[in-house]
Formats: structure tokens, C-alpha cells, sequence
């Protein structure tokens, strides 16, 4: 199982759907990331290893509480009884035999510093996690930078894969969602890059056009008056000296 969902009963009720498409168990868990709608569902596969990158883990156990209440405030009963369950295995990079299944594992950065993507060499799948968005904005909150990022992405498109899993968005079976990818992180990096040469405030930043291109994109005002507040006081720090010094 890739991610266990973002609550408790999300996590249940996925292990019930599991069990009506198969009768064989489930006998490991990999988390791509830390963030809540990811592992607030590790309660219902608590019996089976849940594993995760070593950065995933500090992650979750440093702000796994605070997400949880997040999100209890947000969506109310829907998260009744659901509480942080940390890893119990520690995933290295490399290759990790599943049954039949061949899975290559990589460790990327650039969504959270610490980002799991599973290449299962046997039938062509790629499951990006959150390295890959398609047709829905993507979310930068702990992002160590859009660079590092956009690196991530070539080794991911590299991969000889059949069918590409995004993290949110529809499974595709082309390049397409690496290619709005690149054009959406470009976007921001220059708009970000530009406002903060010209001195612009954040405000202004966050009310900047949104490309034609991106229309059909869900949640692109809502990502990027978020991702202003997480990334563009690097980008003034980079461009604009500092007045005490």
C-alpha cells in the first residue's frame, strides 16, 4: 500500500476496498511524505510494517500533531478517533522485492525535503507521490526550493514508466503531467523572482495574473497566495540587501 489517506476512517475504509479487490494481504506500507493527507490513515494498517524515509519520519514526528489538529478543524467528525502513528521501518534507497513485484526506491527532496517516489520495474508504474501534480495546483509548504524540485523531475521522467501515479491529479500514461510541471514551477519562480527584484510586497504577489495556460489547473489563487507566504521571503532575501548591515 502507497499512502494510507488523510484520517483514520479514510484509512479503514480503504483497507475494505483493498479486500474486495483481493484476498491477498497486505503485508507493507510506504509513505511518500509526512503530510496529512498521506499517513493520517497508518492507524488502520498498524498490524503490517509501515515504512518511510528517514527524514519522513522526523517530519511527522515533529509536526504530525499540529497537522492532525489542522485538519481536525477543517473537516470536524470525518477525522473522529484519528491519531499520529509513526513509521516502523526506516526505507533506504534502492531496490525493495514485494512478491512478484520489482520496486525501485527514490529519494527526492523537492516537495519536502523528504519525498519517496516507487518505480515498480515489473509492470512500468510510477507512484511520484507529491513530486508530481497534474491538473491541480501544487502545494510548497515545506519545499527546500523550486530548484531543487524541478531536479527532481528529471529523475523521475528518466524512469523507462508506463503509467505515471501523480501524487493529485489522474494517472496518465504520457509525459504531460512532467511538462505542465516544469511550465507551472517556472512560472513561479520567475513571478517570484521578478516581484522581489521590484521590490513588490507579498499581497501583490499573491494577486498576480494567472496564465490562460493554467485555468484548467484546480486551486491556482488558493496555491499561490500559499506558496508567496512559504517561498517569497527567500526570494527577498536573495534580491534585496539588507538595510541594518
Amino acid at each position: 500500500v502507497i499512502d494510507t489517506g488523510p484520517s483514520r476512517r479514510y484509512g479503514e475504509e480503504m483497507r475494505e476496498a483493498i479486500s474486495r479487490v483481493t484476498d491477498k494481504p497486505v503485508v507493507k506500507v510506504l509513505l511518500t511524505h509526512h503530510h496529512p493527507d498521506h499517513v493520517l490513515g497508518n492507524q488502520a494498517f498498524a498490524d503490517v510494517p509501515i515504512a518511510a524515509l528517514e527524514g519522513t519520519t522526523e517530519l511527522l514526528r515533529e509536526q504530525g500533531d499540529a497537522m492532525a489538529e489542522n485538519m481536525y478543524r477543517m473537516v470536524g467528525d470525518w477525522m473522529r478517533g484519528t491519531e499520529v502513528v509513526l513509521p516502523s521501518e526506516t526505507l533506504t534507497p534502492g531496490e525493495l522485492q514485494v512478491g512478484d513485484h520489482r520496486l525501485q526506491l527514490l529519494a527526492l527532496r523537492g516537495h519536502t525535503g523528504a519525498d519517496l517516489a516507487v518505480f515498480d520495474e515489473t509492470t512500468g508504474v510510477l507512484l511520484a507521490g507529491d513530486i508530481v501534480f497534474y491538473q491541480r495546483a501544487l502545494t510548497t509548504p515545506n519545499s527546500p526550493g523550486l530548484d531543487v524540485w524541478l531536479a527532481d523531475l528529471d529523475t523521475l521522467q528518466a524512469l523507462p514508466f508506463k503509467l505515471l501515479v501523480p501524487g493529485h491529479g489522474p494517472v496518465s500514461d504520457n509525459a504531460q503531467p512532467f511538462e505542465q510541471m516544469r511550465d507551472y514551477l517556472g512560472w513561479l519562480d520567475e513571478l517570484m523572482r521578478t516581484s522581489a527584484e521590484q521590490g513588490a510586497e507579498m499581497g501583490e504577489v499573491t494577486q498576480a495574473p494567472i496564465p490562460p495556460r493554467f485555468a484548467g489547473i484546480s486551486l491556482t489563487r488558493y496555491e499561490l497566495i500559499r506558496s508567496a507566504t512559504h517561498l517569497y521571503p527567500k526570494y527577498e532575501a536573495q534580491a534585496l540587501s539588507r538595510v541594518d548591515q
